[in-house]
């Protein structure tokens, strides 16, 4: 875990879960603000950038932690790394899936689920999360 100069972890309300596992990396860039409640664990890669503001109860795994077929949800599936580029903006309650990126400068609005990559400076909603319009 690498956690940047003056980066800001609030767990006063609800606690933080923040997790690296053996083999993975978590890091919370210089500057960086996320609020309680949040659920983040990294099995092998999530970044978040410098100056990225995650607002209460957002989810990020890089990993599902079990297959979708029935015979097989005793298994892992790969993980997939997540990126949050600078300055990017997650709302309240918004979930990203493994594999994605978010470019800088982005805003995900609240109760979104991301699921594909999102370009810079945008604004990102809905489930799954669309660009409306880029700022």
């Amino acid at each position: 875990m690498i956690i940047g100069n003056r980066a800001r972890l609030v767990s006063t309300i609800v606690p933080l879960e923040i997790v690296a596992g053996s083999q993975g990396t978590l890091v919370i860039g210089e500057g960086s603000f996320i609020n309680y409640g949040c659920s983040i664990a990294a099995t092998e890669l999530v970044q978040i950038g410098p100056n990225c503001h995650i607002g209460t109860y957002v989810i990020m795994m890089d990993n599902d932690f079990h297959r979708i077929e029935p015979e097989r949800r005793t298994e892992s599936p790969p993980s997939a790394p997540i990126i949050l580029e600078e300055n990017v903006w997650l709302g309240a309650r918004v979930t990203v899936l493994s594999g994605v990126t978010i470019g800088a400068g982005s805003v995900v609005g609240a109760g979104s689920v991301v699921t594909r990559d999102i370009p810079p400076r945008s604004l990102a909603v809905g489930m799954p999360a669309r660009v409306i319009r880029q700022i």
